[in-house]
Order: C-alpha cells, then sequence, then structure tokens
C-alpha cells in the first residue's frame, strides 16, 4: 500500500477531538523521527516540522488534524475506532498528504529556503487551534514568505484544485441569545411577558438586516428553545446562530446593529434580552501575489492537475487568522470520485478519493519550492 494512503488509513482509524489528538500527534512525530525531520510539539497536541536551511527565506505548509464528533456510516474496512468520532472533514487527508510532502521535500531540501509544516490541532473547535499557534510565537525568529494550506472538495473530482484570488471563505462568529420573560397560561396574555413573540419579532428583524456594499453575508439561527406547551408559555426562550460575512467593516457594524435590535425588542415587550456574540475566525484571504504564482507553479510544474478559478465560500476556517500576520494561499483540493459516494463534508458516509493524497502531496511541494 502506497505510504501516504497508509499514514491517512491510521489517521482515519483513530481519529481524535479538538485539542485531544494526542495518539495522532504521537504518530506525526513518529514518522517525522523515522525520516530525520526535525519537529517540535506546538500548540499542546500539534507538531512544527523543519526542513532547509534559510528561515529568512520560509514558506509554511499547514494541515488541520481534528476529527468531528460524527458517527461514521461509511462501508470501509478502515473505520473509526474511536465510537462518534469521525474524520468527517478530511483532515486525515490533509495531515496525510503533508507527511508526504514532507518526506519528498527531506529527499533533496529546498536550496537557500526553509520549510516549515504545521500539524495543527483544533481547526474545528473555537477559538481554534491557529489562535493557540500564533500565540506561542512559534514563527519568531522566521521571515515567513508564503503561508500555504489546502482543504479537501468533494464537489471538485480528483485531479482538479480550486482556487479563488482575493477574498475566499467567510468569516464566523457564534450569536447565542437568551429572552428572559415571564411565562404562564396561555389564555392569560395580560399577565405575561411573552418571550417567544419577542423571539419571532427579533428574528424577524434580524433576517431583514442589509448589508453595507451588498457583500454576502448569513445570519443564520439552528437552535431555537421555547420549552412551553400548547398552553404553557415558557419564561424563557433560547437561541443560537451563526453570523457569516466576507467583509470587516459589516461584521461589526452588524454585531453593533443586533445589540441595537435586542434592546429595542426587549424594551417593546418589557423584558430582557441578553445577546451574546462569540468572536469566531476571520476570512480567509488568498494574497493575489501568490494566487498569480499558484497559477504558473501548475502551468509549469503541476501540468497533470487542473487549477480552477471557483466561487467564494461561506464556509470558514481558522487559516484565516494566519493571514492577519502573512501572505497566505489556500487550495480546495479535488477529492470526488464520479465512480464511487464521496458524499458531501461533515457527514458520517463521507469517503473521499484516496488518489487524491499523491496530488495533494506533490502541490504542497511545488508550492514549497517555488513560492516567492
Amino acid at each position: 500500500m502506497n505510504k501516504i494512503i497508509e499514514h491517512r488509513r491510521w489517521l482515519h482509524q483513530n481519529a481524535e477531538l479538538s485539542f485531544e489528538e494526542f495518539r495522532t500527534q504521537e504518530y506525526i512525530c513518529n514518522v517525522l523521527t523515522e525520516l530525520g525531520i526535525k519537529h517540535q510539539k506546538v500548540a499542546g497536541t500539534g507538531v512544527l516540522a523543519e526542513i532547509g536551511n534559510n528561515p529568512q527565506n520560509t514558506v509554511v505548509l499547514r494541515a488541520d488534524i481534528d476529527a468531528l464528533p460524527i458517527k461514521e456510516s461509511a462501508k470501509i474496512d478502515f473505520r473509526s475506532l474511536n465510537e462518534g468520532v469521525m474524520h468527517a472533514c478530511g483532515h486525515d487527508m490533509h495531515t496525510a498528504a503533508l507527511l508526504g510532502a514532507l518526506e519528498e521535500l527531506s529527499k533533496n531540501p529546498p536550496q537557500n529556503r526553509t520549510v516549515l509544516g504545521l500539524f495543527q490541532p483544533g481547526e474545528e473547535m473555537h477559538p481554534g487551534g491557529a489562535t493557540k499557534v500564533l500565540a506561542e510565537g512559534v514563527f519568531d525568529g522566521y521571515n515567513i514568505v508564503a503561508f500555504m494550506g489546502q482543504h479537501c472538495s468533494p464537489e471538485l473530482p480528483t485531479g482538479t484544485f480550486g482556487i479563488r484570488q482575493g477574498e475566499f471563505m467567510a468569516s464566523t462568529d457564534e450569536l447565542h441569545i437568551k429572552i428572559n420573560g415571564k411565562g404562564g397560561h396561555a389564555a392569560q396574555p395580560a399577565l405575561l411577558k411573552n418571550p417567544v413573540w419577542a423571539a419571532v419579532e427579533l428574528l424577524e428583524r434580524v433576517h431583514n438586516l442589509t448589508p453595507t456594499n451588498d457583500t454576502p453575508h448569513i445570519l443564520a439561527f439552528g437552535r431555537i428553545i421555547a420549552d412551553g406547551a400548547t398552553n404553557v408559555i415558557p419564561d424563557e426562550v433560547y437561541i443560537e446562530g451563526t453570523f457569516r460575512t466576507f467583509s470587516e467593516q459589516w461584521r461589526g457594524e452588524c454585531k453593533i446593529e443586533l445589540q441595537k435590535i435586542a434592546t429595542d425588542v426587549a424594551s417593546k415587550h418589557e423584558l430582557e434580552i441578553d445577546i451574546e456574540i462569540k468572536d469566531g475566525y476571520p476570512s480567509v484571504y488568498n494574497n493575489e501575489e501568490l494566487s498569480n504564482q499558484a497559477q504558473k507553479i501548475f502551468e509549469q510544474k503541476l501540468n497533470q492537475i487542473s487549477l480552477i478559478e471557483i466561487p467564494k465560500r461561506m464556509t470558514a476556517e481558522d487559516f484565516g487568522f494566519y493571514g492577519k500576520h502573512y501572505r497566505t494561499l489556500f487550495l480546495r483540493m479535488g477529492v470526488g470520485n464520479e465512480s464511487e459516494n464521496s458524499t458531501r463534508l461533515h457527514t458520517g458516509d463521507f469517503c473521499p478519493d484516496e488518489r487524491s493524497l499523491e496530488l495533494g502531496a506533490s502541490v504542497m511541494v511545488a508550492m514549497a519550492r517555488n513560492l516567492k
């Protein structure tokens, strides 16, 4: 069996949740030790590998290593041995591809350059492993000219990679809203301060918020708890949602508007509304110069792989934190297979095409050698 596939299947069988990737970290360290690649543990359960001889000309290759709390249903013989935990977002693919890339780079290290391989924990859980990596200052002393990552995309066929110059993936923030009123018998509305009607009005007004400059955004609410009955109005309604956009300006303005709406609705219904907005990940931005370089590298070094322009995505990635400090490049790696059902990310039957692993490793090697 191909070594990269072997890595991927071990990682898949031993999937671990965010910031609990202890066995994953041990496996990565053991592989790097066998390859003679210098490395250190970072951000608790992460690993940073190093190849090369010039920290003033450094490229970082990043893979995330955590899994999701999803029960696997895929019919494969290397299913997750950790019940209820699965690599349903393809981080096992990302990690295996990076291991393969580092092995190739170690055989013929790039001249006058350092390559750092970052195996990052906790991408799936706020505040994101990227924040922990950056907080530790592990890149101090390096002049990073490019910071590169990639992510599985079952909607793209194997052999195809996707790119979007500039704004690529949305920022994401969590919304937690508590509406405290006065419940009681539904037949006595004059005696109540109905939190359900307040919730309805709040959600309707939030839904009608209009972004500045027509920037794409999403305000969606996936959890509403009003634990009453047909004739019982509850004292409290609890709401959870997500806010996503590409504009940092609108991101800030919208949060102010949300607070204003909450205050206004609370006053109108004579009850209390507490709205907590948990800052999440910034948007992912592809540096224009690196994007242009990547297209030339595909044409000149990777002409057996297609690179196509794809639309912006409202999905989010903590990779966006790196873009606040360095020039970043993020690609989507096609893992779809027409003859098999690779399904969708974050589902129990997600089954990416393993033929994409060698391609993912090749792309990382080419970027490590040629990005400037």
